[in-house]
């Protein structure tokens, strides 16, 4: 038997191949590490651009309720010394309003007149804005509208002092200011804030992942790595930590899982091992067989009745050992057989089927029930073969009628095979499926299911049992559809 497990294992080229995928060998931009930094400085700055519309309003909303403030302050002070002195100190007006960078001004308090300071107010003022009936959306859009405004300079702002709820000012002042304070904040918000707080917490986030996932990751994959380049090697089969959230279930995991593939490699090995001995066993115990056989019928030929009935029975016995080496032998040599997939109509494949095997069959009458009239893709010979192993069994098993008939199932294109015989037993069901294992009929080697199903498996359809008992036994056939 050849030794297929070979292929598993990897030669020096594929192990110098591969080790060019190990972590350690990525490229620093490919790297999990990195990315997850890079996505984070992203994240974080989509985070500042989408909070920018609201700290801008915010801060424009703060300097015009400042200037409320300052041109109520300013008016106070006129008020005062003007009452003090019965006039208005002209010069000390304009220093005023100069300081605090208004054009001019209307006061309205209560129950008293309004009151207008307007030495610098051009003739048109374009814009209004009126802060006791700006929303939150207009706060922002305002705010964006004046960093990109070019045409004008002059606003006129009301609301209410931020020192007195009561008083209620009209300011008109330069925007230009404004524009040029916003931008400068603009500009520290990204540059010294922003940027300082995306790397931060980019770094911060880098540490905590790396350390709660990335370098987990890293042990898995180059445990992954490892265990492909060398599954022989021991040293390959991770260590599960103690953790118990999805990483340690995912080492645990991983662990287990290369444990029993490297059993399974390892008794592989062994058994293609053992595979390889006995077809060359095989072989020779044949040609000694076949002497044996022919030195058998020259003694059968004798006219000595007793030998004659002596070496009747050595025959048969030497027979059935050179069937059976001659079935290992196949079975060790035969490999997956070559799939050549044609339309098959259904009714016509069963029909010839049935006709190719009831000419052999001893007590069994094949039954073909109403099937679908439907065409699918698979091997003709190979479904020959499947059917023929099936039907050929039931036969075999002393059933009087083998019946073929077409069930639901999902979506499949599904088939019964159902015989009357005798059942199986408890030994087949539990070893159906497996060679030299399955058989419980004298003289049978128990290859007839194994095959069957491999046949059908190499096309994409499969075989299970449905039931057995005293009254038949029933076959699921899944075509490959």
């Amino acid at each position: 038997m050849p030794d297929t497990s070979a292929d598993l294992i990897a030669t020096p080229q594929d192990a110098s191949a591969r080790a060019k995928l190990a972590p350690s060998a990525l490229p620093l931009a490919s790297r999990l590490s990195t990315r997850l930094l890079l996505l984070t400085v992203a994240f974080v700055m989509v985070a500042e651009i989408v909070m920018f519309p609201p700290v801008m309003a915010r801060y424009r909303t703060s300097y015009l309720t400042t200037k409320l403030g300052t041109a109520h302050l300013i008016f106070t002070t006129l008020d005062v010394l003007a009452k003090e002195t019965g006039k208005i100190d002209l010069l000390l007006r304009d220093n005023l309003l100069s300081q605090g960078r208004i054009l001019g001004m209307t006061v309205h308090r209560p129950d008293l007149p309004a009151r207008t300071y307007a030495p610098g107010i051009p003739s048109q003022v374009p814009l209004a804005f009126d802060l006791r009936r700006e929303m939150v959306w207009d706060e922002m859009v305002e705010a964006i509208a004046t960093m990109f405004r070019r045409n004008s300079y002059a606003v006129i702002v009301t609301g209410v002092s931020p020192s007195n709820p009561a008083v209620l000012v009209d300011a008109v002042f330069d925007e230009r200011p404004l524009r040029s304070e916003m931008w400068d904040y603009t500009l520290r918000y990204f540059i010294a804030v922003s940027l300082f707080i995306s790397t931060s917490t980019a770094a911060l986030v880098y540490i905590a992942l790396q350390w709660l996932a990335v370098r987990p990751l890293r042990k898995l994959t180059a445990s992954m790595t490892g265990f492909q380049n060398a599954p022989e090697d021991p040293r390959s089969v991770i260590y599960p930590s103690a953790r118990k959230d999805e990483v340690g279930v995912a080492e645990r995991t991983l662990a287990t899982m290369q444990h029993e593939l490297r059993e399974a490699l390892l008794q592989k090995e062994r058994l293609a091992g053992v595979g390889t001995a006995v077809t060359k066993i095989s072989h020779d115990l044949k040609n000694i067989l076949a002497t044996a056989m022919l030195e058998s019928e020259r003694l059968e030929a004798l006219p000595d009745p007793e030998v004659k009935r002596l070496t009747a029975g050595m025959v048969r016995a030497v027979d059935r050992a050179v069937q059976l080496s001659t079935t290992t032998m196949r079975f060790a040599k035969e490999g997956l057989p070559l799939v050549r997939k044609q339309p098959l109509h259904l009714p016509t494949l069963m029909e010839e089927i049935r006709e190719s095997v009831q000419r052999v069959m001893r007590t069994s009458v094949v039954r073909i029930a109403a099937l679908p009239d439907v065409t699918f893709s698979g091997d003709l010979d190979l479904m020959h073969r499947t059917f023929e192993n099936l039907l050929r069994n039931a036969d075999e098993a002393g059933a009087g009628t083998a019946e073929i008939k077409a069930v639901e199932d999902g979506g499949y294109l599904t088939l019964h095979v159902t015989d009357n015989g005798p059942g199986l037993v408890q030994k087949a069901r539990d070893n159906l499926f497996v060679p030299f294992a399955g058989s419980t009929r004298a003289g049978g080697f128990g290859l007839g299911l194994p095959i069957a199903r491999e046949l059908m498996r190499v096309q994409g359809g499969d075989i299970m049992l449905l039931w057995t008992g005293p009254e038949g036994t029933c076959f699921v056939v899944r075509l490959p559809v």
